[in-house]
């Protein structure tokens, strides 16, 4: 799927708004991209970028094929700054480096386009350079910070750039999208129940621990659903060994939350089945606020055995 159509379908609001701005000439001079990780934040900072330098813009949108998208797709074009965190935060160097970089007069034509990510991660020294360079950007330019936590960057800063909210990825798109990776359609439902990310969806997918533990979780659950007093000794069994961190305990209610949503779905033409389906629906969220209290792990899961199987 091509980039544009990534974007169009996933964030139609900001694409078509970012698309706009550029046709009449409307860019602001910074932007501050903010939401969830996978949501296409990063790649509408690429697509603007290549619809600033693309050679053969085709219908407003850019080519993907000339010199300049290939070279701003391989990291390569000299107007195109990237700006990540070294080990945990962005330093100030990065900054005073990027502040060197732009006032330099070997740029190609075009506009110059520097993109943060996780932008939030700025240390103070870092943050108050950005500030004076959105202050007094340079000439032809546009920053685009990106962040999942808006409320990390410097109102300061925030007041300097125009703020675009991108919105969690639709369940029904992000299976589509995960499908399209070669996902099982069962797995990529279960893990767009977990995440409306999709790098966090991918990176659960593949993940080793994860796909054991959903095979058990998916045993323990038909155990609970048929009332099996197996699914009590199965706690001791097979569950507590498999969540040795907080993390992971979570993670096992997550799933088998998922799992009972999808069977309260295949109920709902049966008033009682579904209401029994809440019920236990209800269970498993008291088990996960319990979890959240730092309750023992393993009681609240042989209670909700216990209180499920009747």
């Amino acid at each position: 799927m091509g980039e544009e159509n990534f974007l169009a379908q996933s964030q139609p609001l900001v694409y078509s708004q970012i698309k706009r701005n550029v046709e009449h000439e409307r860019l602001a001079h910074a932007y501050i991209f903010e939401g969830d990780n996978g949501c296409g934040k990063h790649e509408m900072a690429l697509w603007l970028a290549k619809r600033l330098l693309c050679l053969n813009v085709d219908k407003g949108n850019p080519c993907e094929h000339c010199v300049n998208c290939r070279r701003i797709n391989e990291g390569e074009h000299p107007n195109v700054q990237l700006i990540e965190p070294e080990g945990q935060t962005i330093k100030v160097d990065q900054i005073r480096q990027l502040q060197a970089e732009l006032s330099k007069s070997s740029f190609e034509k075009g506009t110059q386009i520097f993109i943060l990510q996780q932008a939030d991660k700025m240390n103070p020294s870092a943050a108050n350079s950005l500030l004076k360079l959105l202050e007094e950007p340079p000439g032809n330019s546009v920053a685009v910070l990106e962040t999942n936590i808006l409320g990390k960057i410097l109102p300061t800063i925030q007041s300097r750039c125009q703020i675009l909210h991108f919105t969690p990825l639709a369940q029904e798109y992000l299976i589509r999208q995960l499908e399209e990776k070669n996902i099982p359609k069962n797995l990529a439902q279960l893990v767009t129940k977990l995440t409306n990310s999709y790098d966090k969806a991918v990176e659960i997918s593949e993940n080793e621990w994860f796909n054991e533990t959903r095979e058990i979780v998916a045993k323990w659950f038909n155990y609970l659903k048929n009332k099996d007093p197996q699914a009590f000794i199965y706690v001791q069994k097979k569950i507590v060994a498999q969540a040795k961190e907080k993390e992971q305990q979570q993670m096992i209610f997550a799933i088998l939350l998922a799992y009972f949503q999808n069977e309260r779905s295949r109920s709902l033409d049966n008033r009682q089945k579904t209401q029994h389906m809440n019920d236990i629906l209800e269970l498993i969220l008291q088990a996960q606020k319990k979890l959240a209290a730092n309750v023992a792990f393993q009681g609240i899961a042989e209670q909700l055995a216990l209180r499920i199987i009747g």
